[in-house]
């Protein structure tokens, strides 16, 4: 069965979410360090979960221009593209992922510790979310 990654790329984190076999619905993974050998372990995560497509979150800004930031995770997505060519790609806009990744452990009462340590993979798990349901709305929208 394949499955959809996604992943919400901080400088400290990258949050990693996974959908369902069917592409239905998207669970949060977990997180990589961002400073660390992250790469081997999305080598790994790809192999176990039979990943045939990742979605990267794009940070654009409110007013919808693209930024140094932006700039930076399309080199880092190229990369990646080359590393492994069999892999489908998505920039996906992840404006409000974190807001609301922060909101929801907010209002969750968990410690901030623990809020550290789950922000990026809840706003991957959003990021996911809205891929999937928008990629599922469209599925069957015949093209013009």
């Amino acid at each position: 069965m394949e499955h959809i990654l996604a992943l919400d790329i901080g400088s400290v984190r990258i949050g990693i979410a996974i959908s369902d076999p069917l592409g239905i619905f998207a669970q949060g993974v977990g997180f990589l360090n961002a400073q660390g050998s992250w790469l081997e372990d999305l080598t790994l995560l790809i192999r176990k979960h039979n990943v045939k497509k990742v979605v990267i979150g794009l940070p654009i800004r409110t007013n919808g221009k693209k930024d140094r930031e932006a700039d930076a995770i399309s080199d880092l997505t190229d990369k990646l593209k080359e590393k492994f060519p069999d892999i489908t790609f998505i920039l996906w806009d992840e404006r409000f992922t974190t807001t609301l990744a922060q909101n929801y452990l907010r209002d969750s009462g968990m410690s901030g510790k623990k809020k550290r340590n789950r922000v990026d993979m809840i706003a991957a798990t959003v990021l996911l979310q809205s891929y999937l349901d928008y990629s599922n709305l469209t599925k069957d929208i015949p093209s013009r």
